[in-house]
């Protein structure tokens, strides 16, 4: 086995603890059942007491359980016997986790409850979950419910509702979240691509925006159908479906379908002409153990920062069976959707301008903007210009097939088969009169037209625009370039659960085969045929570059947790990872159309300037460990601490992207393939857990986490330019730029008062610091002891909840103290600070309908002006995406 030599005595400990309870296990003797010993008390000790007894992960929202009495259990049982009998009669089933273990969920409610029990539950199904620290794990887990996520704003992003926990940010240009261009999150100083996503097990890819291994939540499920989203944010479980989670895993689950038949239509009214529609009809238990539903959802908008004639949104379709038969279960989910997003130009800061707008729909307006051909001038405005229009386009298909079945009440086999294709691309109609565009295309439409050159560039000083550039092009003075992608991937997951003894013993490994291709378009705007935001462009001028890439993803995995005691729980194990990716070049980008200057030059040519040929990297890390303990000191308190090793598989994507792929050279792929290595990370976390009921006046509960975590982050990759490049602009590689170290603390809490009041708040303190400095080109950028850019020291999030009778009303907010704007922090982003309000209430005993809900939503409720996403400079300037204005929102929903 290969051990981190960099740590020798840390991976020694690791695998002497992991043998030894992998060995114990292996010797323990075999038992189907445990003695369970729980007394009549409330169900949320005795769940944690079922956990305790069996070794069994038992998940739970404190909120779902509140008011509820569990029945005494005693006997030789297994855990599904045990948590059958505590939840019978209680309109709460057991479900198999996707990691192992069981989660507490509403059931369809097709049974009335019991008179005691009924008399015990002041509140209705409506009512919401609370933000919750997960229990039973050894390492940081909160989960966000569905229901909550929709009462902060109808129809959202599923990441968007994770900003509200701490040691998360999250931030977007769009009040949905849904904009995907300029959508970004931060756990734990570790960024969208270094972390893991999954839907149901499925995995979901590297969130990259340019997509190469996967899709958005928000395109995987409808938002209305997402029942929880659960964040680790220190280390994922080792049998999460993912090669990027250097910093956590998001986990997302889709509601089951519902036992009694019935159909549910929410409409959304608000602010820029919003008009959203979500539809779902649920078929109801059928046949045996079967159940089902289709639900479907449309959204459109136009955006605030555009004028009319700009919308966003698309359409969506998901449907879910779920078969429960004895000892299997059989569950298929499909989902489709279509959309277009607008994006929104950043802007070059500091600067006094907030948002740059598009020209799109007048053309005219936009050339007038503009010089005309023969002009020698500049651009306007530069850089903080207008553009025409941008957009992403994307189509996704997702399905997957899960098959559980239970051989023994101790043994059991998870097998999940998916498959995606998504086809997509992102459009921008730019302007040609700038040297870099213009270097493009004068190196395809007229190589020779030397008048036109200067120092190696196409230029527009000098003689004007070269004619046939402007005739090309259509005419208009601009151009579409679009970013195409493809992409085919399917897979399998497979996980056997064994409990023998004291020990859940958990096995299991994915295979993937991706294949992607992403491709760099031109194509002509003319004034009578201008395309649109909207439209996928036909016809291109030429192709720059096109890339192809097919990768074969083989993960294992391999854990044990032991129940030494039944207070204390000892987990190790590892997972070995192998990504192979072959990357090729079907069409290489001529040298020329990405040099960026030669002194002297009168034509483009450029012989020091070469472009790949692709070849094959793989990503391998035979053992990464992990090893953890929880210990249940009190009945309400738990102390978990855990250790874990992570990679991050190379990208599998191409020019002007952090993979070796994105060498402009031969020679320099070549070279990273002998001596580069994939990113890596050691997580260090420990905290406690309360979860207890309280008796001082007003205040009857608090539950809550305190964290504290230490990360240790290698091989951090950039783009550079190597210092023997010369002047030619070519031959950028992809480098390893050092290491970074992460401290930090996270501490959330949630007050009750009685039934219907309650607060929460999560207040985060994070360090990354650079350990090295770096160079690029012949430029030094002295980083060492340097925070990393766009991830703000302090931040704190809150939220107030009011629940009475058929009411309920929630004030939410999110502080984000000041984020370095540039790698060595010489310019900072202001701090930023927003609320949001929601109300609404439900009617019930209406004739033929069980219920009707009226809800009101406000966003950015004090209409703050404040940078949201940002994008890091080198220099004195970064670039800023504003944050959308105060926006109103009115649903009705109705369910029959």
């Amino acid at each position: 086995m290969a051990v981190n030599v960099r740590c020798p005595l840390r991976a020694v400990l690791l695998l002497t603890v992991g043998t030894t309870i992998l060995t114990h296990s292996a010797l323990a003797t075999p038992s189907a059942t445990a003695n369970i010993h729980i007394n009549r008390q409330p169900m949320a000790q005795a769940l944690e007491s079922l956990s305790q007894q069996t070794g069994q992960s038992v998940i739970f929202s404190p909120e779902l359980v509140d008011h509820l009495q569990a029945p005494s259990v005693n006997g030789a049982l297994s855990a599904d016997a045990a948590v059958a009998r505590l939840l019978n009669g209680s309109g709460l089933v057991a479900e198999v986790a996707p990691g192992g273990g069981m989660v507490i969920r509403r059931g369809a409610a097709t049974k009335r409850l019991p008179k005691h029990i009924r008399a015990s539950r002041t509140r209705d199904e409506r009512d919401i979950e609370q933000i919750v620290a997960t229990g039973h794990r050894t390492r940081s887990v909160l989960s966000i419910s569905g229901d909550q996520m929709q009462e902060m704003m109808p129809g959202q992003n599923p990441m968007q509702a994770l900003d509200l926990l701490p040691g998360v940010t999250f931030t977007n240009v769009d009040p949905w979240g849904n904009n995907e261009q300029n959508s970004s999150i931060y756990v734990h100083g570790f960024s969208n691509s270094q972390l893991g996503y999954t839907l149901d097990g499925v995995p979901l890819g590297a969130g990259a925006y340019g997509n190469y291994n996967g899709l958005s939540p928000q395109r995987a499920a409808i938002s209305e159908n997402i029942g929880q989203t659960s964040l680790s944010s220190g280390a994922g479980a080792l049998g999460t479906a993912s090669t990027s989670n250097l910093g956590g895993t998001i986990e997302f689950n889709t509601r089951d379908p519902k036992a009694k038949a019935g159909a549910t239509i929410r409409q959304t009214f608000g602010s820029y002409s919003t008009f959203r529609t979500y539809a779902r009809l649920d078929t109801g238990n059928f046949g045996n153990g079967n159940a089902a539903y289709v639900s479907f959802s449309r959204q459109d908008a136009r955006p605030w920062n555009l004028g009319a004639g700009n919308n966003q949104g698309g359409y969506q379709v998901n449907g879910k069976f779920v078969h429960k038969g004895e000892k299997t279960t059989i569950t298929a989910y499909f989902d489709w959707q279509d959309k277009a997003e607008p994006n929104t130009q950043g802007l070059t800061a500091p600067t006094d301008l907030y948002a740059r707008g598009a020209f799109f729909p007048d053309l005219n307006a936009a050339m007038a903007n503009y010089p005309a051909m023969t002009s020698k001038s500049a651009a306007p405005g530069t850089p903080n210009n207008k553009y025409y229009y941008s957009a992403a386009q994307r189509t996704d298909y997702l399905t997957y097939l899960k098959i559980s079945h239970k051989f023994f009440p101790n043994l059991t086999w998870d097998n999940q088969l998916y498959f995606h294709y998504d086809d997509g691309a992102g459009v921008v109609a730019t302007s040609i009169r700038t040297n870099a565009i213009l270097t493009i295309l004068g190196s395809y439409l007229d190589p020779t037209g030397s008048k036109y050159i200067k120092n190696g560039q196409f230029t527009y000083s000098n003689a004007g625009i070269d004619p046939k550039v402007w005739n090309a092009t259509g005419g208009t003075g601009f151009a579409v370039r679009t970013t195409e992608y493809e992409d085919y991937r399917g897979g399998l997951t497979s996980t056997l659960h064994y409990h023998l003894g004291h020990h859940n013993i958990e096995v299991g490994g994915w295979y993937e085969r991706n294949n992607n291709t992403q491709g760099r378009l031109w194509y002509p705007l003319t004034a009578t045929d201008t395309l649109t935001p909207y439209k996928r462009a036909t016809n291109p001028l030429f192709t720059q570059w096109m890339n192809a890439f097919y990768t074969n993803t083989f993960v294992t995995h391999l854990q044990d947790s032991w129940r030494v005691t039944p207070h204390l729980t000892l987990t190790a194990g590892f997972k070995s990872e192998m990504v192979y990716t072959n990357g090729t070049l079907p069409v290489a980008a001529l040298p020329q159309s990405l040099a960026s200057s030669v002194k002297g030059a009168k034509t483009i040519v450029d012989t020091s300037t070469h472009t790949v040929a692709g070849g094959t990297i793989p990503s391998y890390k035979p053992f990464l460990p992990a090893f953890g303990a929880l210990w249940s000191f009190t009945p309400h308190e738990q102390l978990f601490a855990n250790i874990q090793e992570n990679m991050n598989s190379f990208a599998q994507t191409g020019y002007g992207s952090t993979s070796p792929w994105a060498a402009t050279s031969q020679e320099a792929f070549e070279d990273f393939k002998k001596t580069g290595k994939p990113e890596t990370s050691w997580t260090y976390e420990t905290g406690i857990r309360t979860n207890r009921p309280l008796f001082l006046g007003p205040l009857t509960g608090i539950s809550g986490q305190l964290e504290y975590y230490h990360v240790d982050f290698f091989n951090r990759l950039g783009s550079i330019k190597p210092p023997n490049q010369g002047i030619s602009g070519v031959g950028g590689t992809v480098a390893n730029l050092g290491s970074v170290s992460t401290n930090g603390m996270d501490l959330s809490f949630t007050l009750r008062f009685g039934q219907h009041f309650s607060i929460y708040d999560a207040v985060s303190y994070v360090s990354s610091i650079y350990g090295s400095d770096f160079m690029d080109g012949t430029t030094l950028y002295a980083t060492k002891g340097e925070k990393v850019p766009a991830i703000p020291v302090w931040s704190d999030k809150f939220a107030i909840n009011y629940n009475q009778s058929g009411f309920n009303a929630q004030l939410f907010g999110t502080y984000m103290g000041v984020r370095p704007g540039t790698i060595t922090n010489t310019v900072m982003v202001p701090p930023r600070f927003q609320l949001g309000f929601s109300s609404g209430y439900t009617f019930k005993h209406i004739p033929h309908m069980q219920s009707l809900k009226l809800q009101f939503n406000v966003s950015n409720l004090t209409n703050t002006r404040s940078w949201s996403t940002i994008t890091a400079g080198d220099g004195s300037t970064y670039v800023g995406y504003p944050t959308p204005p105060r926006m109103f929102f009115g649903t009705v929903a109705a369910s029959f």
